[in-house]
């Protein structure tokens, strides 16, 4: 067993997870896995710059992440940034704040080792009598949305920048969103779709597998679980029904109707209409019947990508 650290910054999360690995066996035993919403990403769309609130709240979270990573001995550790730092002018400010508290460098990966690590997370448990192959893996983030088509091995990739933060800003949503609102963020959406399709191909999946805070959110909602259950969404199928239903629910519903829902985090309440719309058009696109909702995803990647 080796003993390791991974992190991931995203445009509106950073996620810790320290996890002892058997690269014989494939075994992940679990100790630690947290995730805060620091909002890196605020404003990154329109100026171009990382806001200084948010460097210091993720700067904040990775104080408490340092000292977890000490607390754990782990023996190594892998920083990832993905689409707001990877955008950002002033990312330098971000990789030196960074090595300051963790003692590492954070890596601003492209979009398609973002996307190997996501397939590499939501796949290496899954068993191809339950869950055929080929996989497609959407990992819907705050800034882009990746997509990977594989069996084994990631066969074609892309990142499109269509995440659940990137067009809420972009469109400015009102609460709850007009029409035209709703109608401008899908036709974004399907642009971005168009693009991806020209390297991936998106019919050719037997099983969907959904990633990151947007579909675990709505999984939650479809559910209907009483609170935030890690174990219960897991590998759960929730079928484009429900998806439709959740998504019209939430486009009708104010700010507090949807803070009021028990498995919201208070970070997603205003992005999660969004990222609803983009998992419901990838699943009228690639004509899936249902999705496979995965807890593991690029954070269990970058774990196994140490040993």
């Amino acid at each position: 067993m080796t003993r390791v650290a991974a992190v991931d910054c995203g445009t509106n999360s950073i996620r810790l997870l320290v996890a002892d690995l058997h690269p014989e066996t494939g075994e992940l035993k679990e100790l630690d896995r947290r995730m805060e919403i620091v909002r890196l990403g605020q404003g990154v769309d329109r100026t171009g710059r990382l806001a200084p609130e948010a460097l210091e709240r993720t700067f904040a979270a990775c104080r408490r992440y340092a000292q977890a990573v000490r607390e754990h001995g782990a023996e190594r550790v892998r920083f990832v940034a993905t689409s707001a730092s990877r955008d950002a002018a002033n990312r330098d400010d971000f990789v030196r704040g960074v090595v300051d508290l963790l003692g590492v460098e954070p890596e601003v990966i492209t979009g398609d080792q973002e996307a190997a690590f996501s397939f590499t997370g939501a796949t290496r448990e899954l068993s191809p009598a339950t869950h055929p192959a080929p996989y497609l893996v959407v990992d819907i983030g705050g800034g882009s949305t990746e997509f990977v088509v594989g069996e084994d091995r990631v066969r074609a990739a892309c990142s499109v920048d269509v995440g659940c933060v990137r067009l809420t800003e972009r469109h400015a949503l009102s609460d709850p969103p007009a029409p035209e609102q709703t109608a401008a963020v899908e036709r974004d959406v399907a642009a971005a779709l168009d693009r991806v399709a020209r390297d991936v191909p998106l019919g050719e999946a037997r099983t969907l597998v959904g990633l990151a805070g947007t579909v675990t959110t709505v999984a939650g909602v479809a559910l209907g679980l009483d609170s935030y259950d890690p174990a219960a969404i897991h590998h759960s199928r929730i079928s484009r029904a429900q998806v439709e239903e959740v998504t019209e629910r939430l486009l009708a519903s104010t700010h507090a109707e949807r803070a009021a829902i028990p498995v919201m985090h208070p970070g997603r309440v205003d992005v999660i209409l969004a990222g609803a719309l983009v998992l419901r058009a990838v699943m009228e696109r690639s004509g899936a019947r249902e999705v496979v909702v995965s807890e593991h995803d690029i954070l269990d990647g970058i774990a196994w990508s140490l040993v």
